[in-house]
This record gives C-alpha cells, sequence and structure tokens, in this order.
C-alpha cells in the first residue's frame, strides 16, 4: 500500500476524532437545554457556555468532509450518495440550530424562544444520533455494485448493530455535554448538569459498551481490542469523576471514550474505506478509492502549512473563554425593541469570557 493514501485515510479519521469530541459536547448541552434549563436565564447560561465555540467545533467536520472529497473521492461519492436521506436530515438540523441560536432572543415571549429552543433540541439530537447510525453503516458494510453505487433501503441502514450505533452516540453526547456544563458553568445549572450526567451514564455505558464489543467482535482489528478497553475505562471512569466533583478530569475522560471508540470504528474499517455487502470485491479500499498521488502530496504541504495555525486558533480561543458562565454573568432581558443586542443569542456568549 502506498504511503500518502493512509496518511490520509489515518488524517481524515483524526479530523472526525476532533469533530465528533469537540461538537459531541454542545450536541450534548443542546439536548439536555428543557432537562437542565429550568428558566431562560439557565438556557442562557447553557448557551453561552458554548456560544463561542460552537460554530468553530462544525470546522472539522467541513474540514473532514473536505478531506474525503479531495483524497478519496469514490469513497465521498458512494457514501454522500447512499445515506443521502440521514445526511440530508442532518444538514438540516445543523442548519436549523445555528438560526435557532441567534433568533431565539430577538422575541419578547415565552412562546417564541421554547419553538426555537426545540429547534435547537432537535438541531442536536437528530445529528448525534445519525452520525452513530451512518458510522455504524460504514463499518458493516451496504449493499454496493461494483460501480460504488449503493442500492441500500431503510431496512439495510436500520439493522440492530447500526441503531445502537445511533443510541450510543446520543447517550454519549448526552453524557459529555452534561460534563461540559460542570465544567463550564456555576450555580444551579452545574448543580443540575452534574444529576444529569449521572442519569445520563445509566444509558451511555453499557450502551458504549455493547456497542464497542459488538463492533470488536464482528469487525474488530487485534490492535484495536486495546483501544476499545481504554475508551471503556476512561467512560466509566468519568462517572465516579463527576460525581466527586473532578470535572475537569471527568471532561478528558469522556473525551477520550468518544476519541478512542472512533479510533476502533476507524480500526475496524481498515484497509477498506467502504465495504460492500453485496460482494467483497466491490469494497472501495484505502488504495483504489484514493485520489492520484500529485493531489495527495499538493494536500499534504497545505494541511502541513494551515493545519497548525487552525488549531492553535481554536486552542486560543477555547483559552479566552475558558472562565465559568453563571446566572450573575446574564443581564436581565429588556423589552424587545430592535435596536439592541438581542438577548439570550450567541452575541452575548462572551459575557463571561
Amino acid at each position: 500500500m502506498e504511503l500518502l493514501p493512509l496518511i490520509w485515510f489515518v488524517a481524515i479519521a483524526v479530523l472526525w476524532v476532533g469533530y465528533l469530541v469537540l461538537e459531541g459536547f454542545d450536541f450534548g448541552v443542546g439536548m439536555l437545554l428543557p432537562v437542565i434549563g429550568r428558566d431562560n436565564t439557565d438556557r442562557r447560561v447553557m448557551i453561552n457556555a458554548i456560544g463561542p465555540v460552537w460554530d468553530g467545533n462544525e470546522v472539522w467536520l467541513i474540514t473532514a468532509v473536505g478531506a474525503m472529497f479531495a483524497a478519496f473521492p469514490a469513497w465521498y461519492a458512494s457514501v454522500f450518495s447512499g445515506f443521502y436521506l440521514p445526511v440530508l436530515v442532518i444538514l438540516v438540523a445543523l442548519i436549523l440550530r445555528g438560526v435557532a441560536f441567534e433568533y431565539r432572543g430577538k422575541g419578547d415571549t415565552a412562546r417564541w424562544r421554547a419553538w426555537w429552543d426545540r429547534a435547537i433540541v432537535f438541531g442536536s439530537a437528530a445529528p448525534a444520533v445519525l452520525w452513530g447510525l451512518i458510522l455504524a453503516n460504514i463499518v458493516r458494510g451496504v449493499p454496493m455494485d461494483a460501480d460504488g453505487i449503493v442500492s441500500a433501503g431503510p431496512a439495510d441502514l436500520l439493522s440492530p448493530y447500526a441503531l445502537l450505533g445511533g443510541l450510543t452516540t446520543l447517550a454519549l453526547f448526552a453524557l459529555h455535554g452534561a460534563v461540559f456544563l460542570t465544567l463550564k458553568t456555576a450555580g444551579p445549572v452545574r448543580a443540575r448538569a452534574r444529576a444529569a450526567a449521572l442519569r445520563c451514564a445509566v444509558v451511555a455505558v453499557p450502551a458504549a459498551a455493547g456497542f464497542l464489543a459488538w463492533t470488536q467482535l464482528a469487525y474488530g482489528a487485534a490492535w484495536t481490542w486495546p483501544v476499545a478497553a481504554v475508551a471503556a475505562a476512561a467512560l466509566v471512569a468519568a462517572v465516579p469523576l463527576v460525581a466527586g466533583g473532578r470535572e475537569g478530569w471527568s471532561f478528558t475522560a469522556t473525551a477520550l471514550a468518544i476519541g478512542a471508540s472512533t479510533v476502533v470504528l476507524f480500526g475496524s474499517l481498515f484497509p477498506d474505506v467502504l465495504p460492500s455487502t453485496t460482494d467483497p470485491a466491490y469494497s472501495l479500499t484505502v488504495a483504489n478509492a484514493s485520489s492520484a498521488d500529485y493531489a495527495l502530496t499538493v494536500m499534504t504541504w497545505v494541511a502541513v502549512v494551515f493545519l497548525p495555525l487552525v488549531i492553535a486558533y481554536q486552542a486560543w480561543s477555547y483559552w479566552v473563554f475558558r472562565k465559568r458562565v453563571s446566572r450573575e454573568h446574564i443581564e436581565p432581558a429588556p423589552a424587545y425593541g430592535g435596536s439592541h443586542t438581542a438577548p439570550g443569542t450567541a452575541a452575548d456568549a462572551g459575557a463571561a469570557g
């Protein structure tokens, strides 16, 4: 196998790790908005906790998808055509969520905010489930012919393994988001987030353990067994850590669990990038789905120059907005007049930074 396609497969896996770890916690915060936020001020605290970073987290998805398109065009084409409907739902959900963050504070009625809060919950929960569903199906394989055309129907996409994958990402992201809120907020929101994290763990730990075990037994490689063990151990360790008030270590543990689980999925997939259940000979692999060496060489130099800058900028933004957010940082919402910055949006997310 040539070196450059292998490098770019690993690079895409790393980008997906970054996306799922970082976007995972703001998906979790969005899903838990009505659970932890008892009133509008609580919900503004939660939104402000992710306000400075949620859109930057989505850059990892854009980069991962762009790298798939450039480095493995056949993989990109087959995945996004075969999973057209779930990808479309994810796209609509992400757009709706972004609009909701900006518009929930542009009206002065509880009913107005409630509708946008529902949009945030849907825009967070739908991708959380569907990304797990899609990744599980990629590992499991799909009906695909010799031309790379995927003919997967609902019965193919909604297999028990894929459904468990969707439940696992949903529960893991909810737990990850709750732990993030214990790290990033103060006061009653922090206390309720800790309680929510312990409740989420009741589902997340057995679901993730079952999904990892199924993946390893059915599709895993020898070297992914210790990675799966690290993921499981980190997830189990996160529970007593958050219960004991060790928020930083607990967040590290949930991030490690999500990251290691993603490595298990990509490691189980390799050397394929999209297995065919119709005939293994039709499978797309790292070797037969990659771009030409010249394209990969140019991409490599561009990545070497610009990727460290992007990572440094995002790390700096997290550092700048590192302080906890509490109800005391939220100014009372004035009567809506249209001439001031609307409360409760991403625009006031830097108030506590």
